[in-house]
């Protein structure tokens, strides 16, 4: 194959992949339109027109609170988390998911790491100004149902007062990831608005979900801000220390990380405001990554807005009950929360399938790990007829690449005249030079949608392949832990990574072999600095994804001996044909 053949195959891999990920960063696949039921549906006659205050008109931000209530905590155990509550805002200081474990216990959705920056925490006007922190009076509903009310008195600027009760009230459901909170600002008669700079309040999401994380050393971790309008999902990463804020529409908007997820569903849309994405950093340098949807003027003495909020796993059959109000106990529809989930696009419907496949063999065997490998010889069986092809190609041009070197020499300063003699001699030939790539490109969807598929599913956390050396198919493998961190690499000594490089340049000697006139030193950095830089870059990948590129490494191997023993032969089998060919005399014709 020729060099440039070859640089080809890797431009396109690199513009296909690229395309790929751009397609399904900007433009997510649409979803099917679904109307929202029951509580979630919106009412023409609940339209609120937004009016412009005069600004002699708007309220100070500067509240005085009543009462002196000691502070309080509440707990509640749905099955599938257990919250925590306190007095202080009525926010949430813990939301521990009981079925999914951490490090150091459960997976805490919730992270109180400030005085001044909590889950569920309400602050009058935009997202700068500071959190509610005043202690509430506490409620108990029933063992699922609390609420946290306080009387606000605040001063105009017209130095008339307004005073309100705030109450925010919490629904949680058992064996549900979902709850209801309502936001109640009831006020007497002379209150006729609320209105801090064009804004009623401000609720915010947990500063930090799920796992904590170092965003230094892992790369494969993330934490993505997303919202929901119009049946299109739209995603944001913000990079680290930076808050922006966005005048948009939306039906939902959250946070996600790789594994779990916190969603605010608004059932009045159309009353918010904007809404702002913060990573500033709070004290310990910690991974904080915050949504806080603001409120837009409330116009009356009185409202109650109603928020869903899903914190949990992301995944479809946790998310997707929400599509179908028969499917969940609150009777909600529509609200396409699983849209939230880390796809590759267009390409889904084969992640689907292959998810598929891969949970059909863990039925029989009950390892993640063993139903990786058995996946990947199933793809590698499914693209040996290409792969084949394009070796069958690759020799096919070597038989006469002698003449293509001579029609390159005779024609080196006369470029038109070679592209002319070199398609002259394709046909000629019946050699077509892409027939050798296209077999590899139409491997790429594959390899998209694998890629996706082994690098954010979600049953590979925790899964174990190998006691003692993959206890867990979501991170990186590790047989050694230093006391001190290596240059790209950390402080674990990982063998996976090593077996991937080996076999990587195992193939590539290979390739070599079979192609002895490309040696040149493009060539040899294809063969062996490519693979030391992918290298560096899988070193720190999830154990499942690069157990994958290893065992499709080392079966590639296999099958492109295989094939060289197969086309070895056929050579040789040519050789004999041409030798033994009888030639035929055609007497000359005397001339008269």
């Amino acid at each position: 194959m020729e060099k440039n053949t070859i640089w080809a195959i890797v431009l396109s891999s690199i513009v296909l992949i690229g395309s790929m990920m751009l397609q399904n960063y900007f433009f997510p696949p649409k979803q099917q339109s679904v109307v929202q039921e029951q509580e979630i549906a919106i009412s023409d006659t609940e339209v609120i027109t937004e009016q412009v205050i005069p600004e002699e008109k708007i309220i100070q931000t500067e509240v005085n609170a009543t009462d002196n209530i000691s502070e309080e905590q509440v707990t509640v155990n749905t099955g599938k988390a257990k919250i925590v509550l306190t007095n202080k805002g009525g926010d949430i200081i813990s939301y521990e998911l009981l079925e999914h474990n951490d490090k150091d216990g459960y997976v805490q959705m919730a992270d109180s790491i400030s005085e001044m920056n909590r889950a569920c925490s309400v602050s009058f006007g935009n997202a700068v100004n500071n959190i509610i922190n005043e202690n509430f009076v506490v409620t108990k509903i029933n063992d699922l149902t609390y609420s946290f009310s306080k009387e606000f008195t605040v001063r105009n600027l017209d130095s008339s007062s307004s005073t309100f009760i705030l109450t925010k009230k919490y629904t949680f459901a058992e064996n549900d990831y979902l709850f209801k909170l309502d936001i109640t600002v009831d006020g007497n008669d002379e209150m006729k608005y609320l209105d801090f700079n064009h804004s009623a309040y401000t609720l915010r999401t947990s500063p930090q979900i799920g796992p904590y994380f170092d965003r230094k050393k892992d790369k494969y971790e993330n934490r993505t801000f997303m919202s929901y309008s119009n049946n299109k999902q739209k995603k944001q990463v913000l990079g680290n220390n930076q808050m922006k804020t966005f005048d948009k529409e939306y039906s939902w908007t959250g946070v996600a990380g790789k594994y779990f997820t916190f969603l605010v569903v608004p059932v009045t849309p159309f009353n918010m405001g904007d809404v702002t994405y913060s990573t500033q950093l709070d004290k310990y340098n910690y991974a904080n990554a915050q949504v806080m949807l603001t409120r837009n003027p409330i116009m009356q003495n009185s409202v109650t807005d109603t928020y869903y909020i899903y914190v949990g796993p992301r995944t479809e059959k946790d998310l997707a009950i929400y599509n179908k109000s028969e499917n969940n106990d609150w009777k909600l529809s529509g609200l396409r929360l699983n849209d939230s989930l880390n796809t590759s696009g267009i390409l889904s419907w084969l992640e689907v399938a292959m998810k598929w496949i891969m949970e059909m063999i863990y039925k029989v065997i009950p390892n993640w790990g063993v139903a990786i490998i058995i996946m990947t010889i199933l793809l590698r069986l499914v693209i040996y007829p290409l792969t084949k092809k394009s070796s069958e190609s690759t020799l096919k041009m070597q038989e006469f690449q002698p003449k293509i070197q001579e029609i390159q020499t005779k024609y080196k300063d006369n470029p038109e005249k070679m592209n002319v003699e070199m398609a002259k001699l394709y046909k000629e030939t019946g050699y077509n030079p892409l027939m050798g790539c296209l077999p590899l490109l139409i491997q790429f969807p594959l390899i998209i949608a694998m890629f996706n598929l082994f690098n954010n599913y979600f049953e590979f956390r925790g899964a174990m392949f190998i006691p003692g050396w993959i206890p867990d198919l979501s991170v990186g493998d590790s047989i050694y832990t230093l006391k001190f961190n290596l240059p790209l690499l950390g402080n674990q000594i990982r063998l996976l990574p090593v077996i991937y490089l080996v076999s990587q340049l195992f193939y590539g000697k290979m390739t070599s072999a079979s192609t002895p006139t490309q040696s040149n030193g493009q060539m040899k950095f294809m063969m062996y600095g490519m693979p030391i830089i992918f290298f560096f870059i899988f070193y720190n990948s999830p154990s499942g994804l690069l157990l994958y590129w290893t065992v499709s490494n080392i079966l590639t191997m296999v099958q492109q001996i295989f094939i060289n023993k197969m086309m070895k032969a056929k050579k040789a089998e040519m050789e004999k044909s041409k030798e033994n060919e009888i030639p035929v005399f055609v007497p000359r014709k005397k001339k008269k």
